[in-house]
């Protein structure tokens, strides 16, 4: 049961409508993520301005997906996983290697780097030794696509945090992850 109820009717502050329109309109559906978010519209508008930002990074829009699955799975937040799976999907990625993904993990070598660096960072709260840093370069990373990656993990932080907090509803075709490791 959710903790912070998603917006809905006369609750939805004015200026959170047009970005729930718009969400509406690009994914045919308003998540219970974003009309949760909507109770603040800044939060709202912060998160859809990263990812509209992201949207022209050089990573792939796959390869973002599949650090997200990552993430979702590193921070057990099944909400991220079952709506990133999704998303994936609708990117090119098999249902199986997003299972593999779910644990950093890819059959792509490029892939498994960015993915294994994507968990170091949240694993180590941002602080990766040199040899993390030069693992993902050596994987063919350029300096933008690693600033890209960090920027990824760091969104999908947020998502995955606010999840847990508000116990969103999972809207999506649901996908198990593991138990949380005790903080």
């Amino acid at each position: 049961m959710p903790r912070i109820n998603p917006v809905q009717g006369t609750e939805i502050p004015a200026r959170s409508k047009p970005l729930l329109a718009g969400v509406q309109k690009a994914l045919g559906m308003t998540p219970n993520l974003m009309a949760t978010l909507a109770h603040s519209p800044a939060a709202l508008q912060s998160y859809l301005g990263f990812g509209q930002a992201l949207g022209s990074a050089s990573l792939s829009a796959k390869i973002r997906e599949q650090i997200a699955i990552a993430v979702a799975g590193e921070n057990s937040c099944g909400y991220c996983a079952s709506a990133h799976t999704l998303l994936a999907k609708g990117a090119g990625v098999d249902a199986e290697e997003a299972a593999r993904n779910l644990r950093g993990e890819s059959v792509d070598p490029r892939t498994a780097a960015a993915l294994e660096f994507a968990r170091t960072i949240v694993k180590k709260r941002g602080h990766i030794s040199d040899e993390a840093l030069r693992d993902v370069r050596s994987a063919g990373y350029s300096e933008a696509e690693v600033v890209e990656i960090i920027a990824t993990v760091a969104v999908n932080i947020f998502t995955n945090y606010f999840n847990h907090i508000a116990q969103t509803e999972i809207d999506f075709p649901v996908v198990a992850v593991r138990e949380p490791v005790a903080a």
